[in-house]
């Protein structure tokens, strides 16, 4: 999957702002507020839209107040949200439109379109269009259809207008446009890992993907170890070019069904528990995980995973977001490190900027000034550092 184009409208802060020509590994610097945690949001409200519906998922991101909490504030317009994407290189471009409302104090989805371009003119074709929860979609195989009139469309009705279309429709193989889109969104991961919760003893089970805090590690190591002993093996080769003295790693399953991480140092006879490691030990070995997933995400989000990490081994890790991004699965990565900037590309970078309580976002590559630096040979961080990012300053 690769998004394209991101724009948003009275979502919190982005009031009105548009990510234009987004690479498969894109990196997003601001200041403290500006709003990286909350362009992630989008996606994690997506995502809990398509499980649940836009009530929950308003709830889940602003609380009580929901609606009206991630609405812009003295904002009196709906929540829109616009997605381009394809679904790998040569497939058509999709457009995915989505704008919430309110009516009689509930939250509606007012307008739903999922629409493809095909070719590079002419109009996009209209695979779903709902309206309050009645609307109608195309039954018929996308790569079947040459011409706009062979489309068959089906009116549908929804049980509630809170309800996204893609929701309902994804769950019948007749409509395989949306059953694609429901694919993608379900499997979108944002990564926000915390170290205090993957340190604990696990109750023994089951998991094939890192959770988002990072709190089933041991079980993802147990069966990477298990059912991808080749992946697990380079793992732990790269923990052990980045983590002197750690000659292996393991999951324990004790007598009590506990799942215990344990680590093995070559200056000791016996291996010692998570809990006594360094906190860049566990945080390396989490993204290692992460990144050599045997399934990548479609999309994976990553919240600033410089910290607790030793500057020079942020170089390697962006190259590794990168080959992740290379082998199928987009990856956006907010920062605040001039020391990962450094190994980041022009066109990768884009910056916040938040102005008068309304946040915008800004390309590198269309800063020439920043385009001039780094055609005569400067890096990302030290632009960033010394404040030649215009509008905002490091933090």
């Amino acid at each position: 999957m690769h998004i394209e184009s991101i724009k948003l409208k009275n979502f919190k802060s982005f009031r009105n702002a548009e990510m234009l020509d987004i690479p498969k590994f894109c990196v997003i610097v601001g200041a403290n507020g500006s709003g990286k945690s909350t362009l992630f949001s989008v996606f994690e409200f997506l995502r809990e839209a398509l499980n649940s519906n836009v009530h929950t998922a308003l709830v889940k991101i602003g609380g009580s107040k929901g609606f009206q909490e991630v609405r812009s504030r003295s904002s009196s317009g709906n929540i829109e949200i616009e997605i381009k994407f394809r679904e790998n290189d040569d497939s058509p471009l999709v457009t995915y439109f989505l704008s919430v409302g309110e009516k009689n104090g509930h939250p509606v989805v007012t307008r739903e379109i999922l629409k493809y371009r095909r070719g590079s003119g002419g109009q996009p074709w209209h695979f779903l269009d709902f309206a309050h929860g009645v609307g109608t979609a195309v039954t018929n195989e996308v790569d079947q259809v040459t011409d706009v009139k062979e489309l068959e469309r089906e009116q549908q009705k929804l049980k509630s207008p809170e309800i996204l279309a893609v929701k309902g429709l994804a769950q019948f193989e007749r409509f395989p446009a949306v059953v694609a889109l429901g694919a993608l969104i379900e499997n979108w991961h944002i990564s926000d890992f915390h170290i205090s919760r993957a340190r604990p003893e696990q109750e023994s089970g089951y998991a094939e993907h890192l959770s988002r805090e990072g709190e089933n590690l041991s079980l993802v190591t147990e069966y990477l170890h298990t059912r991808h002993p080749k992946t697990f093996n380079k793992v732990i080769e790269k923990l052990k070019e980045r983590v002197p003295g750690i000659t292996s790693v393991d999951a324990k399953t004790t007598e009590e069904g506990r799942v215990l991480l344990r680590f093995q140092d070559g200056t000791f006879e016996d291996p010692f528990l998570a809990r006594y490691v360094s906190d860049g030990t566990i945080k390396m070995l989490a993204y290692l995980i992460l990144l050599y997933d045997p399934s990548p995400h479609p999309l994976l989000c990553v919240e600033e995973p410089e910290n607790q990490l030793y500057p020079t081994l942020l170089w390697e890790l962006a190259e590794e977001f990168r080959t992740y991004a290379e082998r199928g699965g987009q990856v956006f990565v907010s920062s605040h490190s001039p020391d990962f900037l450094n190994a980041v590309q022009l066109h990768e970078v884009y910056w916040l900027i938040k102005e008068q309580g309304s946040t915008s976002i800004k390309r590198a590559k269309d800063d020439s000034q920043v385009a001039a630096f780094i055609a005569e040979g400067d890096q990302m961080g030290y632009l960033w550092k010394e404040g030649f990012f215009g509008g905002v300053a490091p933090q």
